[in-house]
């Protein structure tokens, strides 16, 4: 079961049931000031374009750009019928949260230009409502004091939740980039050590050939060798523009750095049981680091945002195809804690595991606890 977006599903489902109920309470209460000032039936029009306007909202998130599009123009066919029909005055109060919601959302997810035409349309709307029903005094009208209200907060809303998407997605782009740049370099590392036996066996080859002259061995590895230190030249050219070159740190078997880590883990933190193959596995370099930073990570979240965990278990096994770590622990469901433990360090593993080809899942389990899951393609025997 993918558990990569469940948590932001549950946030939405959760304020959109909420904006539910104030649209509810909205419609009912102004539909009830509407009949005992207006008379019986004058409350059904703005009952009937507010719950409109509402449902629009509530499902604005399947196409924004539609959604805003048609909330603004409910409200003006129902400001234009009501200064025709002499009814209460439009925008009513749930039609003013609804074009709120709506005209927020548009600043916070749409691009430039449609989120400035949106915002442009609901200050129509205010100006509007400023003409067509004028005070009988010098005041400004109740209802284009409601909407300028409604349409200032989406604007305040709106701007504040894109600075605060622009600055996460900025964030999340540093560490997918520091991410690619670390794998980046244990590759590169990996690549020019094999790359470095192929040269020095062709040399080797070569010294042998003049013992036993065979001009058409001699030459082949002659190509070999210059491939070679071609391949190898161009690699560290490209590689030196996103790293020094004596920065990389050496990779170590997958067995005793989880020991190590496990080890740290336990004299401060809750009981950790790994599982894990015997001896050392036949891993390129580049799985055994993903793996041992998906463990490490996956017990830094339970030690920051799991204190009351009791035990983790830590599971590494592997078939034909794959190579599956898992890291479970068994702290108490709490639904505060889902956002921060599906934080920014599970980003970072989830563009490491990505570009090795394999998936990351992370979420709260059915009962308590919290489970990171990450399925990696094992290698080829060649590979190995």
């Amino acid at each position: 079961m993918n558990l990569r977006h469940r948590p932001t599903v549950r946030v939405d489902v959760a304020i959109d049931a909420g904006l539910g109920v104030i649209f509810a309470i909205a419609l009912v209460g102004h539909a009830a000031a509407i009949a005992a000032s207006w008379g019986d039936t004058s409350w059904q029009f703005g009952f009937a374009t507010g719950a409109a306007a509402s449902v629009v909202a509530l499902v604005r998130r399947r196409h924004l750009t539609l959604a805003a599009s048609a909330g603004l123009a409910i409200a003006a066919t129902a400001m234009l019928v009501a200064w025709v029909a002499d009814l209460p005055a439009e925008p009513g109060p749930a039609t003013a949260l609804a074009l709120s919601v709506l005209v927020g959302s548009a600043i916070r997810k749409l691009p430039t230009r449609p989120a400035g035409v949106v915002t442009a349309a609901g200050f129509v709307l205010v100006a509007a409502s400023w003409i067509a029903f004028p005070s009988a005094s010098s005041a400004i009208p109740n209802v284009t004091v409601l909407n300028g209200a409604a349409w200032l907060t989406a604007i305040a809303a709106g701007l504040g939740l894109r600075l605060l998407d622009t600055r996460r997605q900025a964030t999340i782009d540093v560490i997918r980039r520091d991410e690619r740049l670390e794998l980046a370099r244990e590759l590169h590392d990996v690549v020019a050590h094999h790359i470095t036996g192929i040269v020095l066996q062709s040399q080797a080859a070569q010294l042998v050939a003049h013992t036993q002259p065979r001009t058409t061995l001699a030459d082949s590895f002659a190509g070999i060798e210059v491939s070679g230190s071609e391949a190898l030249a161009a690699m560290r050219r490209v590689v030196g523009l996103l790293r020094d070159a004596d920065d990389a740190a050496p990779t170590t078997s997958v067995p005793e750095q989880l020991e190590d880590l496990v080890n740290r883990f336990n004299s401060h933190g809750p009981k950790v049981h790994l599982h894990a193959p015997d001896g050392e596995p036949p891993w390129t370099p580049e799985l055994t680091s993903t793996v041992y930073r998906i463990v490490q990570e996956s017990l830094t979240n339970v030690a920051r945002h799991a204190p009351d965990a009791s035990s983790v278990a830590v599971s590494i096994t592997q078939d034909h195809q794959t190579i599956t770590v898992e890291v479970v622990d068994d702290a108490p469901s709490v639904s505060a804690r889902h956002h921060h433990r599906d934080g920014f360090g599970l980003i970072g593993m989830r563009e490491r595991v990505e570009a090795l080809g394999g998936s990351l899942q992370a979420g709260p389990r059915a009962v308590t606890g919290w489970s990171v899951l990450a399925n990696l393609p094992a290698p080829p025997p060649e590979a190995r």
